[in-house]
């Protein structure tokens, strides 16, 4: 069974690729994720999501690649993604068929546990469809829990239950390092604001080692691939509210983007290893939503291991902020000025640094559907 201590990263192929995806793909997405630099920064897992599978299982009852998409097999692809120092994920379900109608794991759990197991797989996204409803949810991922944790491979469970059936007071019980607690997400506002919303609902649901999925990342799909809606697609500022919230809430960071093509703000925003810091902390602490204020602007903060906060001021409206007053006081947080210390801020996306002035915190002018993100020290 896999511990994980802090939330996983890396790149999966269904947000841009769906159906479309094949062994070359997966070749140049292992290799850029080391050449842009995304392996370094954290990004450890390349997954492929649904449609990997063949229509049906063999003779013994074993699943199938696809022989036109995956002609060498799995193992093969498994054995390129660890060549460039990468963890390699796979896709299942917990019913009789996928998302997608392939063959899913019910009734399979302990032979399809020792495939991946055989083919060098890392980690398993383990889906929600076409489930046998007079078996309770909690039972289903157990049985494939349990599986992983006998099939002689570590393999981490990333759970797909979209929150059913009080998910969060049973998910610990599967072994499941993350679980996503909500419906897919698509490249619109729309998506990103429902998602918000509810993890705000969710945050003390977020445990160590049992991290609160927030779904993968749209930030650099600009309006195409498999995720993409007749909407407008999310801009810069928006991409950064969605990433700066992932990580202040401590939900895995998995890339959904065609990353072999991705532009230099995709890849600013990707790669930012201070944001990434935030995530990636190795105190866990469940973050804290300090204030509901009008016009649908919010404050979150997170203690971290080393004593400073990560503080973030999401705007959620479709105007600019007006200016942040009193409302926002340090002791949310848990300072006093009878602490003796100070309040140095680093704004995490532009790298400037201010001292807090009369124990208030004041930003103005945060664009329409974007944030501020900032780390603050205690300084003597």
């Amino acid at each position: 069974m896999v511990l994980v201590n802090k939330p996983p990263m890396g790149w999966n192929s269904w947000n841009t690729f769906g159906a479309n995806i094949d062994e070359k793909m997966i070749f140049e997405t292992a290799d850029t994720m080391v050449r842009e630099g995304l392996l370094e920064c954290g990004y450890e897992y390349l997954v492929i999501d649904d449609c990997w599978q063949s229509k049906t299982r063999d003779e013994n009852g074993r699943l199938v690649p696809d022989p036109e998409k995956f002609p060498h097999g799995m193992k093969y692809v498994a054995d390129y993604v660890h060549s460039k120092g990468l963890k390699f994920g796979m896709y299942s379900c917990v019913g009789a068929l996928t998302c997608a109608e392939f063959p899913g794991s019910y009734n399979h759990e302990f032979t399809d546990a020792q495939s991946f197991a055989e083919w060098g797989v890392d980690f398993l996204k383990y889906d929600f469809c076409f489930r046998d409803e007079r078996i309770p949810a909690e039972i289903l991922y157990r049985r494939m829990g349990l599986a992983l944790a006998n099939c002689g491979r570590d393999i981490l469970l990333s759970t797909s239950s979209f929150g059913k059936e009080s998910t969060e007071k049973w998910i610990r019980t599967t072994g499941a390092s993350m679980w996503r607690f909500c419906g897919d997400i698509f490249d619109t506002w729309g998506s990103i604001r429902r998602i918000t919303e509810r993890a705000i609902d969710r945050a003390y649901d977020n445990y160590k080692g049992s991290f609160l999925d927030m779904d993968m990342l749209v930030v650099g799909m600009n309006g195409k691939g498999n995720v993409a809606k007749d909407e407008p697609a999310l801009g810069f500022e928006e991409y950064k509210f969605h990433f700066s919230l992932w990580a202040l809430m401590g939900s895995p960071l998995m890339i959904g983007c065609d990353i072999r093509n991705m532009s230099e703000d995709t890849k600013r925003i990707l790669t930012n290893k201070e944001v990434i810091a935030i995530s990636q902390d190795t105190a866990c602490c469940q973050p804290v939503i300090c204030k509901h204020p009008p016009h649908e602007q919010f404050v979150a903060c997170r203690m971290l291991e080393n004593g400073d906060v990560a503080l973030g001021v999401f705007n959620l409206s479709d105007q600019a902020s007006d200016q942040w007053g009193s409302w926002l006081i340090p002791e949310e947080f848990g300072w006093t000025r009878e602490s003796g210390t100070k309040l140095l801020m680093c704004d995490l996306w532009d790298g400037t640094e201010k001292y807090l002035q009369n124990d208030i915190i004041m930003e103005s002018g945060i664009p329409p559907h974007s944030c501020r993100l900032f780390r603050i020290s205690l300084v003597k």
